[in-house]
């Protein structure tokens, strides 16, 4: 059976980039991971760090990333995600980041990227992707980023790793461009989400400590996506509602398919 592994760097970033592709794959069969790489408790925060729960109403005392890892439970068990794995690395916030520098270049200092080497790469070797999505780090936020850059030690396969426009960066930031550690001979590719867009949606609003923060609440998560995949669609000369992926130029036939082929 075949296998797609999503890549977040946190606990909603598959949901909100590219959960219509997700429940496209899980309707054709296929089994559904999603590993989220930053997702450790951290008790006590201070400073920044607990400003990025007070912010959303989020009182400190609160177990804000336990609140966080069941909304991502919910999300999973609505979409019918099949294997879900927390890696216990701190946030961004946690290692020293500040709201000034959060979007800018990893700091010299900034190591996980080694531990995100060390943590992925068995289960990458457990779960034996047949195609892997990651993101592009639209954005720059370092958590991303570090992501990102952190790929190229893993080995993966060329021809089997799409990179996910990180929404909702993407619909700010239209002119957002992808982390240069993106390996080159990449051109996008326009998957049809249109009959996946209704469980999207139901799965973005499971993160309910976020869409307040991200969309302006939960009703305004299908306008605004919807107005957002339907522009992607568009830009790529296609109708209806698109997720848009930086795709290898030789995608191997099995992704081909279920991505772009149409069910008749």
């Amino acid at each position: 059976m075949n296998t797609a592994l999503f890549l977040s760097p946190h606990l909603d970033d598959v949901a909100f980039s590219c959960g219509g592709t997700l429940a496209r794959l899980k309707a054709r069969g296929w089994t559904v991971a999603v590993i989220t790489t930053f997702t450790r408790s951290v008790p006590h925060p201070t400073g920044f760090a607990l400003a990025c729960q007070t912010d959303k109403g989020i009182a400190p005392e609160v177990d804000y990333m336990a609140l966080r890892r069941e909304e991502d439970r919910d999300f999973a068990a609505r979409l019918g995600v099949d294997r879900l794995e927390w890696i216990d690395l701190p946030e961004a916030p946690h290692r020293g980041y500040v709201r000034e520098t959060l979007f800018h270049p990893p700091r010299a200092e900034d190591t996980i990227g080694a531990r995100l080497v060390d943590t992925l790469s068995p289960l990458l070797a457990e779960i034996k992707p047949s195609v892997i999505f990651a993101p592009q780090a639209l954005g720059s936020h370092v958590d991303h980023v570090q992501l990102v850059r952190t790929l190229p030690a893993l080995g993966l396969e060329t021809s089997r790793t799409l990179f996910y426009r990180d929404t909702p960066y993407a619909v700010r930031q239209p002119q957002a461009r992808p982390d240069p550690a993106l390996p080159g001979g990449l051109d996008p590719l326009a998957v049809d989400v249109t009959a996946e867009l209704a469980a999207k949606v139901d799965g973005c609003t499971c993160y309910r400590t976020q869409v307040d923060f991200q969309f302006g609440g939960a009703r305004a998560v299908m306008p605004t996506l919807d107005a957002f995949h339907r522009r992607e669609a568009h830009a790529h000369g296609r109708t209806g509602c698109a997720e848009v992926f930086l795709a290898p130029r030789h995608l191997a036939p099995d992704i081909w398919e279920a991505l772009v082929t149409q069910v008749h």
